[in-house]
């Protein structure tokens, strides 16, 4: 093997305490601060080990990007070319050969690897590098191999790497052989050091105006490159303009470095600057680790990140603007003191700078589950808990995922992995793609489903050229068909990795149109099948109960149903960005099997009436809606209950008189009658109409029916004829009062009430009773004003009526009021008879 360059890092000086931890133990966690050299030092030190006995050394990272440049940096470590001993494996490109010890490998593409060979035959250790980051692929990964560790290879090693690192938590997750946790290395301090200053720019200002002065700044003040942090390609665009409307140095020259761009495009942003000038690298946090950029001293930082959250409720992913952790700040800082001390600056106070939260949420808490989910079943797994995980996957979006892979028919009723779903996990991508993919080649259109799959999951061809959404377009610009301006780079991008699919499949028919575009985009997402609202162009309605807009200038916005490819995730109102037009024969003909024809009988409290439809609905789209002829009796008499449950009982036909019937039941129900008497309370009476109401529905199916509907007979059936009989003499509605009159009993109240004058109970000793319950007697005054309310009446002659009496004489002096109530005449009459 060529000598391994001896240049010191201050890696170096912990790595013989990490060859000894993982001679005697199999996992441990490894803390290095950026610039230390763990990335390209570590897997070049176990190289010789003799318990790695001539196995390979597999390095996880988290981009292609940083996996490419580690290999390279190896490899001229080495004095060898990349795929000597030293090689990568990256999502359309593989630099390995058959003299290979150490591979650096993305973590999506180690998992296929996992999938495939769980024991990792020949693999001696697995370094999980930048696992800070915390990527679901790394998450899983992570949780794999320690499974795979205890059930099949106790001599596999683990080794998780990181800068910036909650290592306490993550030791104890890898804890073996009985030990609380895994030995835990430190390196300590950078490289060089590197000051902080603090710009905090103006509310007014938009951020690339503010990040193009402090990048002016910073090349006027420091000498050599800088590396700026922004949050996304689009901010990088606006900033590259920004600074060429400014003005840089002379021999400043502007370099921009995100996922998306041209591999040359990457390798030419983190090669030196060509002889006399120096360079400024917009870079989004694909810069943030395993990365070396030549020449870089200064850091300028927005302080911004983008994250994705993905949201249960609308089974959508949105993409947030958020303020930097302290490890990715950290992480960012220590970019500047790599090779030379160096500089940073802060795009926000120093205040503000103390109050960063410590770490970003891991991905495996904020994304869309759904490749776990396939990933999770592939592997035999249905119970999450069974695995060791740092965070356990949340319970709401993991449920989801399950539901959409059942969908696409990766699992079966009892959530195991079907064939399908086999065939989805080994294809490596997002599981909608690859059912979408692998359904296109049974219908035929294999080539048109691999070339729209890698159109999804690269750039745009047309972004920033046009704002068109029509997804035709962008095929037939892949195709050939269409030659108008697209981004060249993007294209080709696109097209490789189309045919990376295609071998994967052996599809040989490489011909295709944008025309299929539409029926291949609904395979893949069924919830965002787009119905057009009626009304306003661009308005629709998603599968999945969420509405969705289109740019009322785009053409698209005219089709009465769409398949969306690509919108944001605004709970009230997505964007949509990509779709293509399909008709609604294409949609009955791509889930025939999903289509579900009901009858609906409901209530409709807009029209107040019960509506009969037909329909014929796909998950939350009604495809066809028509009027139901022929309802059942029972349907119909059920929604109008549901409609007069939300009017209440006052929309019923109520009369007096049967208000009054309906309150002498609830007496005797109250007074101990509850096992004899029927609850007419509203409550009761609203829970209970199936059995009073439902017999006399038929024919009332609105509100303006109800007039005719016959109460009377529906409440009053509710008692059978002795128990009619019975009402009449426990509470009758009336009572006879010594003066012969027949007054009315209210039994409205808690207790029967009875509104009489006083001289007609003149010679009345107690109270009158109803159902035994004295009735609440309203003593009245001969022009039938209140004088007392007793249920006592032989108190009230024995105790009050004296005072009474001086009262009434004297407003009332015609009137007969004498001395013993209980031995005088009742009347009804002002004086007594014969007087």
């Amino acid at each position: 093997m060529p000598p391994i360059d001896q240049t010191a890092l201050p890696i170096d000086a912990v790595l013989p305490d990490l060859l000894r931890i993982l001679a005697g133990t199999p996992n441990a966690v490894l803390q290095a601060a950026p610039g230390a050299g763990k990335t390209t030092r570590v897997p070049l030190a176990l190289l010789d080990q003799p318990w790695l006995a001539g196995r390979k050394i597999i390095m996880l990272e988290p981009r292609r990007l940083a996996a490419r440049a580690a290999a390279k940096r190896m490899a001229d470590t080495l004095g060898e070319t990349v795929g000597g001993t030293v090689g990568y494996r990256v999502r359309l490109d593989t630099r390995v050969g058959p003299t290979t010890r150490i591979e650096v490998v993305t973590e999506g593409l180690f998992l296929r690897q996992l999938q495939g060979d769980p024991s990792l035959d020949g693999v001696g250790i697995v370094l999980f590098d930048e696992f800070h980051e915390r990527s679901l692929d790394a998450d899983l990964a992570l949780a794999f191999c320690l499974q795979a560790q205890d059930l099949l290879r106790e001599d596999l090693r683990l080794l998780v790497m990181s800068a910036t690192l909650d290592g306490a938590a993550v030791a104890r997750l890898l804890a073996n052989g009985g030990h609380d946790a895994a030995p835990m290395v430190t390196s300590e301090g950078r490289a060089f050091p590197v000051e902080t200053r603090w710009v905090e720019p103006a509310p007014t200002d938009r951020l690339e105006t503010a990040v193009a002065r402090v990048v002016k700044r910073a090349l006027m003040e420091e000498p050599g490159s800088a590396l700026v942090f922004l949050p996304g390609t689009g901010e990088i665009r606006r900033t590259e303009k920004a600074l060429a409307d400014l003005g840089l140095p002379r021999d400043a020259v502007v370099a921009p470095l995100y996922g998306d761009l041209a591999l040359d495009q990457q390798e030419a942003a983190i090669r030196p600057a060509p002889a006399g000038q120096r360079k400024v690298v917009l870079a989004t946090a694909i810069a943030e680790t395993s990365l070396t950029i030549d020449g870089i001293r200064i850091v300028v930082d927005a302080g911004q990140a983008r994250l994705g959250r993905f949201d249960p409720g609308s089974g959508m992913n949105r993409l947030e603007t958020a303020r930097v952790s302290r490890a990715s700040a950290d992480q960012r800082r220590g970019r500047a003191g790599r090779l030379q001390p160096g500089v940073c600056y802060r795009l926000w106070s120093e205040q503000a700078d103390r109050a960063l939260t410590p770490y970003a949420p891991p991905e495996i808490l904020r994304a869309d589950l759904a490749p776990l989910a396939l990933e999770l079943a592939a592997w035999g797994v249905d119970d999450v808990t069974a695995l060791p995980w740092l965070d356990l996957p949340p319970a709401a979006p993991l449920a989801q995922a399950r539901t959409l892979l059942s969908q696409l028919g990766a699992l079966d009723d009892e959530s195991r992995i079907t064939a399908h779903g086999r065939r989805m996990a080994t294809l490596g991508m997002h599981p909608r793609l690859a059912h979408m993919v692998l359904t296109g080649v049974e219908l035929g259109l294999g080539a048109a489903a691999a070339h729209l799959a890698a159109l999804l999951e690269e750039r745009d061809p047309l972004r920033g050229i046009s704002r068109d959404a029509d997804l035709r377009r962008r095929l037939d610009l892949l195709s050939g068909q269409d030659g108008g301006a697209a981004d060249r780079n993007a294209l080709r991008q696109i097209r490789e990795s189309a045919r990376q699919i295609m071998r994967q499949l052996r599809i040989t028919d490489r011909s295709f149109t944008g025309e299929d575009a539409g029926r291949l985009l609904a395979l893949a997402y069924p919830d965002r099948l787009a119905q057009k609202r009626p009304g306003g162009q661009g308005q629709y309605r998603l599968a999945n109960g969420k509405g969705a807009v289109l740019d009322s200038a785009d053409a698209l916005s005219r089709q009465d149903w769409l398949a969306v490819g690509d919108l944001d995730g605004d709970a009230r109102e997505a964007r949509i960005y990509l779709a293509a037009p399909i008709t609604r024969e294409e949609i009955e003909e791509v889930y025939a099997d999903r289509i579900v024809t009901e009858e609906l009988v409901s209530w409709d409290g807009r029209e107040q009436a019960v509506l009969a439809r037909r329909r014929r609905r796909l998950f939350g789209l009604v495809l066809k809606d028509e009027a139901l002829s022929q309802p059942s009796g029972e349907a119909m008499a059920a929604a109008m209950m549901a409609g007069i449950r939300e009017m209440g009982l006052t929309a019923l036909p109520w009369t007096k008189a049967l208000e009054a019937w309906r309150e002498r039941v609830r007496f005797l129900h109250r007074s101990g009658g509850a096992d004899t008497w029927p609850d007419l309370s509203d409550e009761a009476l609203l829970a209970t109409m199936e059995t009073w109401l439902a017999p006399y529905l038929p024919g009332i199916s609105r509100a303006s029916h109800l007039p005719r509907l016959d109460l009377h007979s529906a409440l009053t059936g509710m008692l059978d004829w002795p128990q009619g009989q019975e009402l009449e003499r426990q509470a009758p509605t009336h009572i006879d009062v010594p003066s012969g009159s027949r007054l009315p009993i209210d039994y409205s109240g808690e207790v029967p009430t009875l509104a009489v004058r006083l001289q007609e109970l003149f010679g009345l000793p107690q109270t009158p009773t109803v159902a035994g319950v004295p009735v609440l007697l309203h003593l009245l005054s001969p022009a039938h004003r209140p004088i007392q309310v007793t249920r006592d009446l032989a108190s009230f002659w024995a105790n009050t009526y004296r005072d009474v009496k001086k009262d009434l004489a004297g407003r009332y002096p015609r009137h007969y009021w004498p001395d013993n109530p209980l031995e005088a005449e009742p009347t009804a009459r002002a004086k007594r008879r014969g007087t």
